[in-house]
C-alpha cells in the first residue's frame, strides 16, 4: 500500500475534530453576537414608524424590557448554533476534503514522509489541522465547500431561526401578552397548527440565504492566504482577522436575501394560531413587498448592527473553532 494511500483513511478518521470543534464556535457565536442579531431582526420586520435607527431600538428594547430583552429568542439559537456550526464546520471539512481529493485533485502537490506535519499550509490554513488534500483547494473550491456545507446545515437552520424570529418580534414585557412563552411553546403551537410544514417555514429562503457561503469561505481562503505569506502573525491571530473580514464580505453579498427571509419567516401564519393574516404566498411576494415599502434601501434596513456583529461574532468564533482544530488528536 502506497503512503497516499496509507494518507486518506487517516484523514478520513479524522473527519470528528470538524463537529466537535464547531460545538465550541456556536457557543462563541451567540455569546457575542445575538444582541445585535436582535436589534437586526426587530429593525428589519418593522418600519421606520417604530424605529428611526439601530441606536434608538437598542435604548427603547433596554428601557421596555431590560437588557435581557437584546437576549430574547437566546435559547433556540444557543442550542441551535452548537448543533449548526458542528453540523456546518464539520461538514465543511468533509466536504472540503472531497472536493480536493475527487474534483481539484490537479491542485495537490506531492506531500512525501520528509515534509514536518506542521508546516504552514496544515498549521495555520483555512481550516487549520485538515487534511493535506484540503490545504492546497482552490479560493473556489472553498467556495463551492461553503455553498454544500450551507445547504446541509439550512435543514436545521431553518427551524430554528424560524423560531428565533417570531420570539424576538414580540414587544412586550409582559410574558401574558405573549403570543409565545418561549421556544418550546412556540414549536408546540406552530406544530399544532400547522405540522412540519408550519416548523419548516422559511426553508428556500434559508437555502437561498446560505448559498452566498460561497464568497464566505472564499474570501477566507484569499484573506489566509494573505495574511500568512504578507504578516508575520500567529496562527490565532490569522483566523481572527480573516475570520472577521471573510464574515463581513459575506454579509454585504448576502444581506437583502436575509432580509426578505425574516420577511418570510415573521409573517403571520394564520389558522389555528391567531397570530393575523398570511402576507406572502412565496419568497418573491416577500421580495417585493419589501421593495414596495422601502425601495432599494429596504434590503438594507438593519445592516448597521449587522455589520457591527459579523467581525466580532465570527472573529471569535473561528478562533474558538480553528483552536480546537488544533488541540484534538
Amino acid at each position: 500500500m502506497t503512503a497516499d494511500q496509507k494518507q486518506k483513511p487517516a484523514e478520513a478518521s479524522k473527519n470528528y475534530k470538524g463537529f466537535v470543534a464547531g460545538v465550541f464556535s456556536g457557543i462563541a457565536k451567540l455569546t457575542v453576537g445575538h444582541p445585535f442579531d436582535t436589534v437586526k431582526v426587530r429593525l428589519q420586520t418593522t418600519d421606520s414608524t417604530r424605529f428611526s435607527g439601530p441606536l434608538q431600538c437598542v435604548v427603547q428594547t433596554i428601557r421596555n424590557e431590560g437588557v435581557r430583552g437584546l437576549y430574547k429568542g437566546a435559547t433556540p439559537p444557543l442550542v441551535g448554533w452548537m448543533f449548526m456550526d458542528s453540523v456546518m464546520l464539520g461538514s465543511l471539512t468533509v466536504y472540503r476534503r472531497l472536493l480536493a481529493e475527487h474534483v481539484f485533485y490537479r491542485h495537490l502537490t506531492p506531500h512525501p514522509p520528509s515534509i514536518p506535519q506542521n508546516t504552514k499550509p496544515e498549521k495555520e490554513g483555512p481550516i487549520a489541522a485538515t487534511s493535506h488534500a484540503a490545504a492546497h483547494l482552490p479560493w473556489y473550491g472553498h467556495g463551492l465547500a461553503g455553498v454544500m456545507a450551507g445547504c446541509t446545515v439550512s435543514f436545521i437552520a431553518a427551524p430554528v431561526e424560524h423560531v428565533k424570529s417570531r420570539l424576538q418580534i414580540q414587544y412586550s414585557a409582559k410574558k401574558s401578552e405573549r403570543l409565545y412563552s418561549g421556544p418550546l411553546d412556540c414549536v408546540r403551537k406552530i406544530y399544532g397548527a400547522h405540522g412540519v410544514r408550519g416548523i419548516y417555514k422559511g426553508l428556500f429562503a434559508t437555502l437561498l440565504f446560505r448559498s452566498f457561503f460561497f464568497f464566505w469561505w472564499g474570501s477566507y481562503d484569499i484573506l489566509s492566504q494573505i495574511l500568512r505569506d504578507r504578516t508575520s502573525l500567529s496562527a490565532p491571530a490569522i483566523n481572527f482577522w480573516a475570520g472577521g473580514l471573510s464574515a463581513q464580505v459575506f454579509w454585504i453579498t448576502s444581506y437583502p436575501s436575509d432580509v426578505v427571509k425574516q420577511r418570510v419567516m415573521t409573517d403571520p401564519m394564520g389558522g389555528k394560531l391567531n397570530d393575523g393574516t398570511p402576507r406572502f404566498k412565496n419568497w418573491w411576494q416577500a421580495a417585493q413587498a419589501v421593495y414596495r415599502e422601502g425601495g432599494a434601501k429596504g434590503y438594507w434596513r438593519g445592516f448597521l448592527p449587522c455589520f457591527l456583529r459579523a467581525f466580532p461574532a465570527n472573529a471569535m468564533a473561528l478562533v474558538a473553532f480553528e483552536g480546537v482544530m488544533r488541540a484534538l488528536p
